[in-house]
């Protein structure tokens, strides 16, 4: 619909558009998707540790042949135009530049759309745009195409150049985008007005402009009223009263591999303040996201939110003896899990087997057959149950069961045209150990893409295995001390230490198991895993008690939550109740830290000790951080600094600086998980000092997580903020104001800085009154030495060196970043 066939009842939404200002309304059409196929061919490679240790930007280096295939046949190339333009709902930027579709996509699949936006012009001119996107583009203005970009570089932003011819008046602008996503697709494109006539953007609407606008604050201040939800209704605050009636949907949903979604309706009346979704008891667990869709007249505009959801009223307390956690855990899964071959696990163990077990296993199968990426996640179980409850398993779902094991592809070097990854370790670990095991389960069976029979299958698995193990026992995490990593790692484990027909495979994997429960306690904070992590998601750092390792802790060691989405926990609990899995005890009272002393607990993982970490932790807190950790390089997902306070696992601050400015968007880094640039972080006991030096074309800003409903108490005024809970506190100082975020997605429980260069002071301690600890901790300041040194001067340690070399002096000690070992060392203060 150009400018010139506007009918009467065409409204127009406007927005001032300046030299230099992303270009950021749009109508938008619908997404089309199909399948990329290639055909099979084997892949050269390994497992890479180092896969996401950028240096260009966020470029993972990796490609598959359908990239390069695709590259072949598009890239520089003026991209093939497929469709027409129909606006089927508006794009509203919410303090993003981007127009953002990204997403996650298990196969490779062509994605394509077309948007449309407006420019109104002063006076005719030539303007001038700069384009950025991963994938291809074409550009028109007022029907006449302008230019075209194709650098289709994976998840790798090119920018180009154009010029804009504009007449006086309306001016029609029609992007044609499209790109392969693989796995994780960062499917956007920016259009920046870089100079021209003076302009506004005008977008159509079919409703007066006010009341889309009105829609767009409404979005855009809208929030929950509280950060997580444990019993109680859900409620949606809005910013203002909503002039007209409004049609709406929220989409519950949860991470990027859960397969569930609940749609729910509502109109709301003009005037109203609140959406109210029900019973938090009614929802799923785990952090959702939900994202709300508003319709008033056919102006459609969404947005996403999320929040964590954990039934603790019904989960009540933990029993009391490891026999009854293992069989709660079972129940709990088999009963309230997300229907996949985890729960199916779990059923089967517990005498649950029957019609509807067997519905969850053909639910899940097509995803094995067709090879999507993380369905070794769900391999792995299912072989596990296959092979010990298999006379449990009609016999129709029995036999799909081993033709998809048949079919599977199992490693890089055999044929396919999937996007599985095969490079992290937590992956590799899954599908060595599904060969392994499959190939004993089924020995004399051909595997069709490797063309050997079980038996050889099996042997090249235990091989890959051991490898595995030994990469492991010397290097330990690649994604150091990850929360959503460690129940991978411990699937694989789990599934070795019950399976195995080889005894050494089997008891060294015992011994990761306890080495992993280990690692865990000892960067616990009461069960609740409070450290720097090597890849983090949004999902994994803005829930707590609902996380798996909450879980668990609580099969373990009495301490914790169940969430609905879990990839271990009823594996593990079966090693303990049938496979002689002994965890020691002693990890009990470490996980769950009661004593007047604190623990400092040092130790590095990953190959060659590229990541070592600092933990420091008393019962009222937790801190762990990072040491000399790729100071101001573009990040990826890592959290470098993260504390918790009191008993409350919800009281916890992490800092970051956001890789996109889209909240519960798909970018790694995200707006919570990870890092646009790392900061230097130095830590000496309850002291920690970052600084962020941010790189021009990123989001000017750092943040930290501060949900100021968790705590007990909190003050923030000027460049300081307190807060404390039970018995701990936290004292925030930044090089500028730390500015509360008081609407949105994240109001209430975010501080801000604004700059290119900013600086957080964080100190934490044990007491009960904020005022004394603000008297007490106020002038902390640094200052910088000639040899780019820090020096605190704390009221408790006296002054605190941090070297440029990542090293700390402080109470007469020298901590050398050279001195971390992978064993590790705990000491007592």
């Amino acid at each position: 619909m150009s400018a010139k066939v506007m009918n009467a009842q065409t409204h127009w939404m406007q927005k001032a558009l300046n030299p230099g200002d992303p270009i950021r309304y749009w109508q938008l059409g619908t997404l089309s998707e199909e399948r990329f196929d290639v055909p099979d061919a084997p892949m050269q490679g390994e497992m890479d540790p180092f896969f996401f240790l950028t240096k260009v930007k966020n470029f993972i280096p990796h490609e598959y042949p359908c990239r390069t295939q695709f590259a072949e046949t598009y890239r520089d190339k003026r991209p093939d135009v497929r469709g027409t333009f129909e606006a089927s709902r508006w794009w509203l930027p919410f303090d993003s530049p981007r127009l953002d579709l990204s997403g996650f996509w298990f196969r490779p699949t062509r994605v394509a759309a077309w948007a449309r936006t407006y420019i109104e012009a002063d006076t005719a001119g030539t303007a001038a745009i700069r384009l950025g996107t991963c994938g291809g583009a074409v550009v028109w203005v007022n029907g006449e195409e302008i230019g075209w970009m194709a650098p289709y570089s994976r998840n790798l932003e090119a920018k180009q150049e154009f010029d804009l011819p504009l007449s006086q008046g309306l001016n029609e602008i029609t992007i044609f985008f499209d790109d392969l996503a693989e796995r994780d697709a960062r499917y956007l494109f920016q259009m920046d007005y870089l100079s021209g006539p003076g302009a506004r953007l005008s977008l159509p609407v079919p409703v007066a402009a006010s009341v889309a606008e009105s829609l767009e604050s409404a979005l855009g201040g809208m929030h929950f009223d509280r950060p997580h939800y444990f019993s109680g209704d859900i409620a949606l605050k809005l910013a203002a009263p909503l002039p007209v009636e409004v049609q709406v949907n929220v989409a519950i949903e949860g991470d990027f591999m859960s397969t569930e979604r609940f749609d729910r309706d509502f109109v709301l009346a003009a005037g109203a303040t609140e959406l109210n979704i029900g019973p938090s008891e009614d929802c799923p667990a785990d952090f959702r996201h939900f994202r709300v869709t508003l319709d008033a007249g056919g102006f459609v505009a969404s947005r996403s939110l999320g929040v964590e959801i954990c039934h603790v009223a019904r989960q009540g307390r933990a029993p009391a003896t490891l026999s009854g956690r293992i069989t709660e855990a079972l129940n709990e899964v088999s009963e309230h899990s997300e229907r996949d071959t985890v729960r199916a696990f779990a059923r089967l163990a517990s005498g649950r087997g029957g019609s509807e077990t067997d519905a969850m296993i053909e639910e899940i199968l097509p995803s094995i057959e067709d090879c999507h990426d993380c369905a070794d996640f769900s391999l792995v179980p299912l072989i596990w149950s296959r092979t010990v409850w298999g006379a449990d398993i009609a016999d129709a779902t029995r036999s799909r069961i081993d033709n998809a094991i048949l079919h599977y592809r199992y490693w890089m070097d055999e044929p396919g045209n999937d996007v599985q990854w095969y490079f992290s370790e937590n992956h590799a670990l899954l599908f060595h150990t599904s060969a392994y095991l499959a190939g004993h389960l089924l020995p004399e069976a051909t595997f069709v893409r490797s063309g050997r029979i079980g038996r050889e299958q099996s042997r090249i698995g235990a091989e890959r295995v051991r490898a595995w193990l030994d990469h492991f026992e010397k290097w330990e995490m690649a994604e150091y001390n990850s929360a959503p990593y460690f129940p991978i790692d411990l699937k694989g484990l789990t599934a070795l230490a019950a399976l195995s027909p080889d005894v050494d495979i089997a008891e060294r994997a015992k011994r990761g198991i306890v080495r992993l429960c280990e690692v865990i306690a000892r960067s616990a904070h009461h069960g609740m895993v409070t450290a720097a992590q090597g890849r983090s998601y949004e999902h994994t750092l803005c829930a707590g008690r609902s996380l798996e390792l909450s879980g668990v802790a609580r099969l373990l060691w009495g301490k914790g939550w169940y969430g609905r989405r879990v990839h271990a926990l009823p594996q593990l609990a079966v090693c303990l109740r049938d496979h002689g899995l002994q965890v020691p005890a002693d990890l009990e009272a470490i996980a769950d830290h009661q004593y007047a002393a604190h623990q400092e607990w040092r130790f590095a993982q990953g190959e060659n000790r590229f990541a070592a970490l600092y933990h420091y932790k008393g019962k009222h807190f937790a801190m762990g951080s990072a040491v000399h950790y790729r100071w101001d390089d573009w990040g990826y997902q890592e959290t470098i600094l993260h504390l918790r306070l009191g008993e409350r696992p919800e009281a916890a601050v992490w800092i970051n600086h956001p890789g996109e400015t889209i909240q519960f968007g798909y970018g790694r880094p995200s707006y919570w998980g990870g890092c646009g640039t790392v900061p230097r972080v130095q830590q000496y006991r309850g002291l920690a000092v970052l600084e962020f030096r941010l790189k021009p074309e990123q989001p000017d800003f750092t943040h930290a997580w501060f949900p100021q409903a968790e705590f007990d108490e909190v003050r923030v005024k000027g460049r300081s903020a307190l807060a404390g809970s039970g018995g701990g506190a936290v004292f925030l100082k930044g090089s500028s104001d730390l500015l509360p975020v008081e609407e949105g997605p994240s109001a209430g429980s975010e501080l801000r800085q604004h700059g290119p260069k900013t600086r957080w002071i964080v100190r934490i301690c044990e007491a009960e009154d904020l005022q004394s600890v603000g008297d007490r901790f106020s002038a902390l300041a640094v200052t910088e030495g000639a040899d780019d040194s820090w020096t605190v001067e704390d009221p408790e340690y006296g002054p605190v060196r941090f070297l440029a070399d990542g090293s700390v002096e402080a109470e007469g000690r020298r901590l050398l970043r050279s001195d971390y070992t992978v064993a590790g060392d705990t000491i007592m203060i």
